[in-house]
Formats: C-alpha cells, structure tokens, sequence
C-alpha cells in the first residue's frame, strides 16, 4: 500500500522520515495511506442553486457539502459519501423546485399578458365560459 504526504500529497517510502518534495516531517499523523480523492462535495452548484433557483434547498445542500471533504480527512469515508449523496440531493431538489416555479411564474404571466390583450378581464373570461 502506498503513502502519501499529507502536506503536499507526494508519494513517500513507508521507512522515509521526510517528505523529499516539501521536506515536512513524515509520520503516523501526518501520512495518508489512501490516493483516493474525496467524494464530490457539490458545494459550487449547491451555492448557485441557492442564489439562483430555491433557497431553503439549497442551504440544506450548502451544509451537507461542507461536510464532505472534513469528513473525507478525518477518516471518516463513509460518512463523507453519505453527506455528498445528501449535498447531490438536496442540490438536485433545489434545481427543480426552481425551474418548476420560475416556470409556472413565466406561465402566470404568459396567461395574464394574453387576456389583457384579447380585452377580457376576469369577470369576462368566467361569462364567455358560462355562455358556451
């Protein structure tokens, strides 16, 4: 099994006492023995979907993803798969959240700007609906 720095991530010898590339001391707490990367945390889509689509999702998604890499370097796999699944989740759920009501906005206004071109009211549209 390989290790790694953990200051700048180079490959060492497991016998090495320093790092050769950075020169940082190398020991027990300071080598990661995995080359795997962190599961993906979704935090800048989570960001943008609370800016631009459904807040209360997407802050749901900003704090799972903040979880992710801290989880990741604790040791704690596992549970940073868990909060990336969760973050890819509530980031996906605030996406279409906000398309569905951005959607439904532009059609409510779609429905508005066409009666009030075809000279009906509110009032108008209910007696041409009674007298057909």
């Amino acid at each position: 099994m390989s290790t790694y720095c953990s200051n700048c991530g180079n490959e060492v010898s497991e016998k090495a006492v320093v790092c050769l590339k950075c020169g940082a001391s190398v020991s027990n707490a300071n080598i990661n023995k995995t080359s795997a990367q962190p599961p993906k945390t979704w935090l800048v889509e989570s960001i943008l979907v609370t800016l631009f689509c459904c807040l209360p999702f997407g802050i749901a998604g900003i704090v799972n993803a903040s979880k992710v890499e801290s989880r990741f370097y604790a040791g704690d796999i596992d549970g940073a798969n868990l909060a990336s699944a969760s973050a890819g989740k509530w980031t996906k759920i605030s996406l279409w959240v906000g398309v569905a009501v951005i959607t439904a906005y532009i059609l409510f206004y779609v429905v508005i700007i066409a009666t009030s071109v075809a000279g009906l009211t509110g009032a108008g549209i209910f007696n041409q609906w009674l007298n057909l």
